[in-house]
């Protein structure tokens, strides 16, 4: 099954799962009003700008930005939003990214090192 990141996030929420909140950017413009409805919704002040295509790796071919302001959002968005992303688990050629997830910052910059953890889970 190919679920985009958002759309994961959408079903676990929908079982009471907390998540990490955004919304789907289609270009630089509607970046930047999403960003800024998530600013109201949540107080966020910088929003993580996420590719999404079907691979993992994101982060690491590029495609995972954090935005300080808005200016970056539609900076970042529009870098992003076309470009054909390379990761581990996409073809050489990379795949085309067609809209971004505009998400809340929610890393605490306490006084350990932030640590990643990805999960899946498989139903046989």
């Amino acid at each position: 099954m190919n679920v985009h990141e958002y759309q994961g996030k959408e079903i676990l929420a929908s079982y009471g799962v907390r998540i990490q909140r955004g919304h789907v950017a289609n270009n630089a413009e509607e970046a930047v009003e999403k960003a800024k409805q998530l600013t109201a919704e949540t107080g966020t002040g910088w929003h993580v700008i996420k590719a999404q295509i079907h691979a993992g790796g994101r982060g690491k071919g590029g495609g995972v930005k954090l935005a300080k302001n808005l200016d970056q959002v539609k900076e970042i968005a529009g870098q992003i939003i076309g470009m054909d992303l390379i990761t581990p688990q996409t073809p050489p050629t990379g795949k085309r990214v067609h809209k971004v997830l505009i998400a809340e910052d929610v890393y605490y910059p306490g006084e350990s090192e932030t640590k990643e953890f990805y999960m899946s889970v498989l139903l046989n």
